[in-house]
């Protein structure tokens, strides 16, 4: 059954609480530049994550590891620039929130004050459970994410799917009425089975938003270069490709190198 959608005409960490109690699902993707966000957020996004996926997808790196609170800092603020509805949600990065409660809150505090970003969010559970707690307390609002936390690959060793085994699926579902209560607004659940994900989804009253997470959650997200099929070297079972612009754009850029060598560009209305 359809439900009518209200129209948001900017997205808070409010809305997207009564989107979920009012059954209308919630859309989301990363982006990491200015001009991208503006596409992203004018197609009417309801929430622009800045990943750290952009250390794969923009610098090439092959984990999120690497990317530092600067350089997520100087991603975010690029975004923020060119929105004017979407919530803007930040990656902490690797490091900058694991060891230490108040090098955690140091950084959420920069990411807000330099980036102008409208929330941060970290991996992980009641492992971090005192960084989340002392983020929130400076009122930052904080969204979770669980189940494959790719910050976390060398001790995981894989990306294969998370919480299979009844253990790992009940600390989970621990984990995310944790993460309400402690006051996050919203929680991704990454790569778990979609049948784990519903009863997330029905356990807490905040966003549950899935990647790789079946439908039964509410919301899905996807990594924008992704979905545009401009990495053709990615092609997991949840991924849907809604372009192919790899091949378009290579194509493009072809038939300019051929235009320009063949003297057909600039033609005669081309020039001053």
């Amino acid at each position: 059954m359809s439900v009518a959608k209200k129209d948001y005409k900017r997205i808070t960490t409010r809305s997207l609480i009564e989107m979920k109690s009012q059954g209308e699902k919630i859309s989301m993707l990363t982006a990491y530049d200015y001009t991208m966000a503006k596409i992203v957020d004018s197609a009417g996004i309801d929430v622009i994550l800045v990943g750290d996926s952009a250390s794969n997808v923009m610098a090439g790196h092959e984990t999120t590891l690497p990317i530092t609170l600067d350089q997520m800092i100087y991603h975010a603020s690029s975004v923020v620039r060119a929105i004017n509805r979407a919530l803007v949600v930040v990656d902490l990065p690797f490091g900058s929130y694991q060891s230490d409660s108040k090098e955690a809150l140091r950084s959420a505090i920069r990411i807000m004050k330099e980036s102008g970003g409208h929330a941060v969010k970290l991996e992980g559970g009641s492992e971090i459970k005192d960084s989340i707690k002392k983020i929130l307390n400076a009122g930052i609002p904080v969204m979770g994410h669980l189940g494959l936390t790719p910050q976390s690959i060398y001790k995981f060793g894989t990306y294969n799917v998370r919480a299979k085994e009844n253990a790992e699926a009940e600390k989970l579902i621990e984990d995310a009425i944790m993460l309400e209560k402690l006051g996050c607004f919203a929680l991704v659940c990454e790569k778990i089975p979609a049948e784990l994900a519903k009863r997330v989804a029905e356990s807490i009253s905040i966003p549950v938003i899935g990647i790789g997470a079946g439908s039964d959650v509410d919301g899905q997200v996807l990594v924008i270069h992704d979905m545009l099929g401009m990495n053709n070297e990615f092609s997991p079972r949840f991924l849907r490709r809604y372009l192919n612009l790899y091949d378009q754009m290579t194509a493009a850029i072809s038939q300019y190198v051929s235009d320009v060598k063949s003297v057909d560009f600039p033609n005669a209305g081309e020039q001053y």
